[in-house]
């Protein structure tokens, strides 16, 4: 960097300074104006004010009508298709910051109807360009495929576009012709209203009620306070008794909930069979080009695999001396460790733990700290859950609902690993390939967790803290595996029942889910009453994009796999490995994800990549055993 060594050197300094300054505690408090700035977004990022954004939704409107009189002009050729892929280009650079700037303001308030509203404009706004333009891949398909390859071979500056051209290609037989293209086009915007049914209804209109606990205190059964009770109440009764408060919400809008989701697979059953799929599950992996067999392999291998999960429920519920064991039961440490990890406390050690990811990447990461990029703290009317947030030309933003546990703190480190590829890949990347697959996606974040915990396992001696750390990685692992294959065959078994014409009702549903339970988690756990047949209706994910969940499974099974070879091996070996590996997140979108995958040196047609992860769970298992035989 030559003269600029001065200022990078400051530019350390200043980030050391602000990820080491004086820890602070959770805010007290679920308002919002009362909790520290620096602990909030700040969305002047994307634009200093309304006003601003209301000059770019205009400006948005007016590229969209200028790509809309593109109609009829690709065929004249490749000079033609060119200006239409770059306009394509200038108008989704525009939307990211034009839609994030509202969907982020309404993510930590969902009850100001004045940001619904702006929000809902450029959704309209969006649908209303859909139609306008559903002419675009079936005009592009009128192509011959050897007159457009011809054009790609020639023509260099259509190179951004190849892999995207060559998809469309390969997904001909699944993309109608223009009139069709245009009815499916004023769905759009319907399309998406369950989610937003399910949103508003789990977060704007919920309320949560309050319950007395045996020390008396009186808490408001927030998304919050529930796992936080899950998480660090030692009394079994509390945990059932804040069990059936939170899920009492749910159960009470059942019949709503499954409404809604009826409409979820209504709407996937109806678009694959529009789509000439021949069920929800083709169409939805056909869009990343994985082949069933993929999924089904995976569902397969963990249901017959769950024997490490039984295995850990018994050990905890001789360890905690439990009768009964319960789902509400399995966050609770094995041991006494209520150690809390203040936020402020644990920035370094995410960025200090990603030193094996190398110079460049363990420099890049403390950007992402100490910049207003997170939003860590719960509030009234605030989105559940954590999400990172990608805004083209700006950087991303991370939502969390910090609470100071252990769990929270893993959350920040996968979170945190979505930022991180998000920013190599948007700088690597033209704009055209910058987006990665979901199926990729949860590989990031999940090597991240990974590195983590060798981290924390590497400064602590407190034997207690190295037990509630192997607990971490079990309950991770179970969660991201596991649990996440079960929704997935929910999700599937919802799909086929509407395929065949079954009826859907909560009491269907919860029977779905109920049954699933025991299939999964055995005789070890009491599912009888504790709603436990109604979890299925706050499944956030169910509502959303069909079979995204399975992703979490298969995008561990590739981290497992490349973290191994990261760390272990010697110093060519591991250099290799790391240089496929952040080849992987510098790539987006540029390939099919399967293929992304292989060239870092992941196979996922090969089952036994899933059976490592299971073997893995059987030798934490037992390891945590040794380790508990100790104390």
């Amino acid at each position: 960097m030559g003269g600029k060594n001065c200022r990078c050197v400051l530019m350390v300094v200043l980030a050391v300074a602000l990820l080491t300054s004086v820890a602070m505690g959770k805010p007290e408090t679920l308002i919002r104006d009362e909790i520290p700035d620096k602990y909030k977004w700040d969305l002047s990022h994307i634009y200093p004010s309304w006003e601003a954004w209301t000059e770019d939704l205009a400006q948005l409107e007016t590229l969209m009508d200028e790509y809309t009189a593109l109609k009829g002009t690709l065929a004249q050729g490749p000079k033609h298709l060119l200006k239409a892929f770059k306009l394509g280009d200038e108008l989704g650079m525009l939307l990211y910051k034009v839609y994030r700037y509202p969907g982020l303001t309404h993510s930590v308030n969902t009850k100001d109807n004045e940001v619904a509203a702006k929000l809902q404009q450029v959704q309209i706004l969006w649908a209303k360009f859909n139609i306008a333009t559903a002419w675009f891949d079936p005009e592009l398909l009128s192509i011959p495929w050897e007159t457009m390859e011809t054009w790609l071979d020639e023509t260099e500056e259509l190179a951004p576009y190849r892999y995207n051209i060559e998809n469309l290609y390969r997904q001909q037989e699944h993309v109608l012709d223009e009139e069709q293209e245009q009815l499916l086009s004023y769905f759009t915007r319907f399309n998406g209203t369950p989610s937003t049914v399910f949103q508003k209804l789990s977060t704007a209109d919920i309320e949560y009620p309050k319950t007395a606990l045996s020390d008396g205190d009186s808490l408001t059964m927030t998304p919050g306070q529930y796992y936080n009770t899950l998480n660090t109440n030692r009394n079994q009764a509390d945990r059932a008794k804040a069990h059936r408060t939170f899920y009492g919400v749910y159960d009470a809008n059942a019949n709503t909930y499954a409404a809604i989701y009826d409409g979820v697979l209504q709407r996937d059953w109806a678009l694959a069979q529009a789509r000439k799929y021949a069920s929800t599950l083709e169409a939805a992996l056909d869009d990343d080009n994985v082949p069933i067999e993929v999924f089904q392999n995976l569902v397969s291998m963990v249901k017959a695999g769950t024997g490490p999960i039984r295995r850990y429920q018994q050990l905890r519920k001789e360890i905690l001396g439990l009768e009964e064991y319960h789902l509400y039961d399995g966050s609770i440490p094995l041991v006494d460790f209520d150690k809390t990890y203040p936020y402020d406390d644990i920035t370094h050690w995410i960025v200090d733990s990603v030193k094996p990811l190398g110079k460049e990447y363990h420099k890049k990461i403390t950007s992402v700290f100490g910049k207003r990029w997170i939003d860590v703290y719960e509030n009234e009317g605030k989105t559940t859950g954590a999400f990172s947030a990608g805004v083209y030309g700006v950087h991303p933003y991370m939502l969390m609902n910090y609470n100071e546990t252990l769990e929270h703190v893993f959350t920040l480190a996968h979170e945190t690993g979505h930022t991180m590829h998000t920013m190599l890949s948007q700088e690597n990347q033209p704009f055209a390939t910058s987006d990665y697959t979901i199926f990729v996606a949860e590989v990031a974040s999940t090597l991240n967790e990974a590195l983590l915990l060798d981290y924390m396992f590497q400064r602590t001696d407190d034997p207690k803290e190295r037990i509630a750390l192997l607990q971490q990685t079990i309950d991770n692992l179970v969660g991201t595996f596991y649990t996440q294959v079960m929704f997935a065959d929910y999700e599937w078994q919802a799909h086929q029942l509407v395929e065949k014409g079954q009826p859907i009702t909560a009491d269907v549903l919860s029977e779905l889910y109920t049954g699933l339970l025991k299939e999964y988690y055995g005789d070890n756990l009491t599912l009888e009453g504790d709603l436990y047949g109604s979890t299925w209706a706050r499944i956030s994910h169910f509502y959303y994009g069909p079979y995204y969940v399975y992703k979490y499974a298969t995008c561990f099974a590739s981290s497992a796999q490349l973290i191994g070879e990261i760390t272990s091996g010697d110093t060519k070996t591991r250099q290799k490995a790391l240089d496929r590996y952040l080849t992987l997140l510098k790539s987006g979108g540029n390939d099919y994800p399967m293929e992304q995958l292989k060239k870092a040196g992941v196979d996922l047609t090969e089952p036994a990549n899933f059976q490592a992860v299971i073997d893995h769970l059987d030798d934490l298992v037992t390891r945590l055993e040794a380790e508990l035989a100790k104390i």
